[in-house]
């Protein structure tokens, strides 16, 4: 067994409360014990029952939380739901006390799925797993309403579906509040090679249920890891190492790590989990599927986005998606026209050359929110401001832009208004209501072939995960792990993921320019 050492690293996510709140006070006159054994080394056993009742109690303080929000969600729902029945006129047929009843039922098949324990799923996933939840639920309440007029199944249904996007904005709703008192996923130490990038990873992404506490190092190899992890701006020093290592409740064994015996030592530790990371972001994946190839594990590669029965599933979304949402925006689309005429004379609406599926050049509708001598103007600009050059050249967009009309531009800009007119083209077929954006040539032709060969495989879509994260604030780089993601993973409970965040993204204007 190999000797090894733990630093506390410092990455909780921004606003978290810190790696020592989170083992709560005992566990924190533990650490302050611990600076006297700091030549210690670990071994597979762990004694501190602190820390795993610290842990525990976490835990029951996350699902407590987490229940809170679901039974909320649900019980808004069903009342969404005798709400519209009566606003209908119709009658559920079984008293509404019954529909508690049915609550608990949604929340137990809920617990089933895994839904109460963090690090267990990322956020698509869960989406799907409630998805499934509600639908379990439904067949439920059925039963539960045997024998009751035909209007009690279609409350409720109305309940189900309400409870799906309710569930889902009011499980963030809690996960970031938990994530800001240091409370929210499973503590968790790195282990090998490229450990303190990995644990900058899942610190930046706390959705995730894992919390980088430590990074174990390999003195054998003449490496100090305390300096290593300092040197790269981490908090940290060899104090608390036993602990940090008691209190962790997943490993991750890192790509760079090959070595057996150091491995074995992490699989001998009462972990909860152990993790073992593998770098291949072709196959970057939501659910991940794996083959058994004799002593070789085969990875499955999904590429559901191009079977053409998916395509037709998608097809029939966008539809389904585009219909009322034109009866809905429409007069929206309408009076944001007459403010921009209002404010620069001029055609309301204007048609830009994109590039499409297949690499084809689709025309593409959107409220006009520049000026209409826009090009030039941005020319002179760019040719008098280095930075403003150097900042287009990285995302081929500024943030003081000179070409966009003042007020009512700057407006439908940032809220993405101005996009309202494409349902038009998801109508037309050229477009897809969630999928990578569809950008003009000359941003495309920044991206490499490869890249460029991938993306125009699909439909380009209204949004995409671009646009519920990094938006505007995210380069090219960025753009293209994002659209690849979305393109190797698609399945319909991506593109639910995606529209629901479009929602609050749009709302907040986050990243928007």
């Amino acid at each position: 067994m190999p000797d090894v050492e733990v630093a506390n690293t410092g990455l909780l996510p921004a606003g978290g409360a810190g790696w020592q709140e989170s083992l709560g006070a005992e566990r924190r006159g533990q650490e302050r014990r611990g600076q006297d054994r700091q030549g210690e080394r670990l071994g597979p056993k762990r004694s501190g029952r602190s820390s795993e009742a610290a842990s525990r109690a976490r835990r029951l303080i996350v699902t407590g939380a987490l229940l809170a929000g679901d039974g909320a969600a649900i019980l808004a729902a069903c009342g969404g739901s005798l709400l519209l029945m009566a606003v209908s006129g119709a009658s559920p047929g079984i008293p509404p006390a019954s529909l508690l009843g049915w609550c608990a039922v949604q929340i137990g098949v809920m617990a089933v799925f895994g839904l109460y324990e963090q690090i267990e799923a990322e956020p698509i996933e869960r989406l799907r797993r409630r998805s499934l939840a509600a639908a379990c639920a439904f067949a439920a309440g059925l039963l539960m309403g045997s024998g009751a007029p035909w209007s009690w199944a279609v409350a409720a249904a109305i309940a189900a579906l309400l409870s799906i996007p309710l569930g889902h904005y009011a499980e963030g709703f809690v996960r970031a509040r938990l994530v800001r008192r240091g409370l929210w996923g499973a503590a968790t130490i790195v282990y090998g090679e490229g450990a303190v990038e990995l644990a900058r990873s899942l610190a930046a992404r706390p959705e995730l249920g894992l919390r980088p506490i430590g990074i174990v190092s390999e003195p054998a190899q003449g490496v100090e890891p305390f300096r290593a992890t300092a040197s790269l701006g981490l908090a940290g020093g060899p104090e608390g190492g036993a602990d940090l290592l008691e209190a962790a409740e997943v490993a991750i064994c890192t790509p760079g790590e090959r070595e057996p015996a150091r491995f074995a030592w992490l699989t001998r530790h009462p972990f909860r989990q152990v993790l073992v990371a593998h770098h291949a972001p072709e196959v970057e994946t939501v659910r991940l599927q794996t083959r058994c190839l004799g002593p070789v594990v085969g990875l499955v590669v999904r590429r559901a986005i191009f079977l053409p029965h998916n395509l037709r599933l998608k097809r029939a979304v966008d539809l389904a998606v585009t219909l009322p949402a034109l009866v809905v925006f429409g007069p929206l689309i309408g009076l944001l026209a007459l403010a921009v005429k209002l404010t620069d004379p001029g055609p309301a609406f204007y048609v830009q050359p994109r590039v499409g599926r297949n690499g084809r050049t689709i025309r593409v509708y959107k409220l006009r929110s520049m000026y209409r001598d826009a090009e030039e103007r941005l020319a002179v600009h760019l040719a008098g401001d280095e930075a403003a050059r150097r900042e287009w050249d990285r995302f081929c967009k500024l943030r003081n832009d000179p070409r966009v009309l003042p007020g009512i531009g700057a407006f439908i800009r940032r809220t993405s208004l101005d996009e309202l007119p494409q349902l038009l083209n998801v109508l037309r077929g050229d477009m897809s209501v969630v999928g990578p954006r569809p950008f003009p040539a000359y941003h495309t032709e920044r991206f490499g072939p490869a890249f460029q060969t991938l993306r125009a495989s699909v439909p380009p879509g209204l949004t995409g995960l671009w646009q519920i994260s990094a938006r505007s604030d995210g380069d090219l780089g960025v753009q293209e792990q994002q659209d690849s993601f979305y393109i190797r993973n698609w399945s319909i409970w991506i593109d639910l993921y995606v529209l629901l965040e479009t929602v609050p993204a749009v709302l907040t204007a986050k990243g928007a320019r």
